[in-house]
C-alpha cells in the first residue's frame, strides 16, 4: 500500500516514475501533477521536493525522512522550498495573481541557501488567472539554474498548452475505496462500518478520508448537503429561488456542497444503470432507497443532465462566475420532484 519511504498511499506507480527520474538523474524543470483535490497531489510533490534535496549518502534511500533537509521540508520551513497557493476570497474559490508569480520569481533567481536544488509548488496552479499564467511561462522557458518547478492542477487540458508541454505531467488517479479503508481500519483506529462509510464518501480521494476521521464534522457536512439537495428538488421554482439568496452569500462552503450533490448524481446514473447490483459502487450508501425512488420518476437522461449542470457549475464558479446566476441557472436545470420527495422526510 505505501510506497517505501516516500510515504504515498495508493500511488506506487507515480512514485515508481519519479523514483527512477531521481536515482537515475534524469530530472525534469517542471513538474505536473494532476487529479481531485484531496487526492494528495501535494502530499506527491512534497515527497518529491524532499527527495530532490534529501542529503542521503544513499541515492535509493531517497527521501530518507531523517536529514535536516527532509525535516525542513515537512515542516514547511526550508528556505530554499516555496510554496504558492490560491488566495481565497468570501467566494470560496481562490486565484493566484500576477505578484505571487512576481515574489516567486524574485525568490527564485537568488542563490540557494543550503539545498542541491531551489523547489517552488504551485498548488491549484489552475487558479492562476491569465496575467500570472504568462508571466509564470517566462519562468518555464528560461528557468534559472538548479531550479525545479512543481505544479499541481485538477487538470491539465484547462491549463494553457504552452505552459503543459513544458512539464513532466504526473495523473494521479483515485484511490480505490479498499485500500482507503484498509488504511482509515489500521492506521487510524477507525472500525470496519465507519470505514466503510468514510471510504466511499472519499469516492477515490484518500486526503479527503484522512480529514473525515481527523475532523468528523465532514461527513456531516456531506450529509447536511445532500439534504440541502433534497429540499431544491422537492421544492418548487420560487422556493429554490429562495435556497439560492441563503446560498450566494456564503461562497465558502460552495465547492463541497457542490461535490456532494455531483456525487449523489453520479450515484442517481449508476442506480438507472444497474439497479440493487449498484450496491457497494456508490458513494452515498445510504441513499439507494431515494435514489431508486428518484430514478423511477426521471424521464430519459434526466440524471446526466442534471450531472453535467453540477459540474459544469463547479467549473463556471471556479473560475469566477456570478454565484448567484451560476446557482439560479442550475436550480433550473434540476428536475422537480416535489411528489417523489417529501421535505418531511428530510430532517
Amino acid at each position: 500500500m505505501m510506497s517505501n519511504q516516500w510515504g504515498i498511499i495508493g500511488h506506487d506507480w507515480a512514485v515508481d516514475l519519479l523514483r527512477q527520474g531521481v536515482e537515475n538523474g534524469r530530472i525534469g524543470h517542471a513538474y505536473l501533477i494532476t487529479g481531485a483535490a484531496h487526492l494528495g497531489r501535494t502530499t506527491l510533490a512534497l515527497a518529491l521536493a524532499k527527495a530532490l534535496n534529501c542529503t542521503s549518502e544513499y541515492v535509493n534511500n531517497r527521501p530518507c525522512g531523517q536529514c535536516r533537509s527532509c525535516k525542513l521540508i515537512a515542516s514547511g520551513r526550508h528556505p530554499d522550498v516555496f510554496t504558492i497557493e490560491p488566495q481565497v476570497s468570501g467566494r470560496g474559490f481562490g486565484v493566484i495573481k500576477i505578484d505571487q508569480i512576481r515574489e516567486l520569481q524574485r525568490s527564485l533567481n537568488l542563490a540557494t541557501i543550503e539545498a542541491r536544488y531551489k523547489i517552488a509548488i504551485i498548488r491549484n496552479f489552475d487558479a492562476a488567472n491569465l496575467s500570472a499564467a504568462n508571466a509564470f511561462l517566462k519562468t518555464l522557458e528560461e528557468p534559472p539554474p538548479n531550479v525545479i518547478l512543481i505544479l499541481t492542477a485538477s487538470d491539465a487540458d484547462v491549463l494553457l498548452q504552452t505552459i503543459t508541454s513544458r512539464c513532466r505531467t504526473v495523473s494521479l488517479r483515485p484511490v480505490a475505496t479498499a485500500i482507503i479503508q484498509h488504511l482509515l481500519e489500521t492506521e487510524y483506529g477507525q472500525l470496519p462500518s465507519q470505514a466503510h462509510t468514510i471510504a466511499h464518501l472519499a469516492n477515490g480521494r484518500i486526503g479527503w478520508a484522512i480529514q473525515a476521521v481527523e475532523e468528523p464534522h465532514h461527513v456531516a457536512d456531506h450529509q447536511a448537503a445532500i439534504k440541502q439537495l433534497m429540499d431544491i428538488l422537492a421544492g418548487k421554482r420560487v422556493d429554490r429561488f429562495a435556497i439560492v439568496n441563503k446560498l450566494y452569500r456564503h461562497g465558502e462552503s460552495l465547492p463541497a456542497l457542490l461535490q456532494a450533490w455531483s456525487s449523489w448524481w453520479r450515484d442517481a446514473l449508476l442506480v438507472g444503470i444497474h439497479g440493487q447490483a449498484a450496491g457497494d459502487r456508490l458513494i452515498n450508501l445510504n441513499e439507494f432507497d431515494r435514489l431508486a425512488a428518484v430514478q423511477e420518476h426521471l424521464e430519459g437522461d434526466a440524471a446526466l443532465h442534471a450531472l453535467k449542470a453540477t459540474e459544469e457549475a463547479q467549473w463556471q464558479l471556479a473560475h469566477n462566475g456570478n454565484i448567484r446566476l451560476v446557482l439560479e441557472v442550475l436550480f433550473l436545470n434540476y428536475p422537480y420532484l416535489s411528489g417523489v420527495i417529501a421535505t418531511d422526510q428530510l430532517a
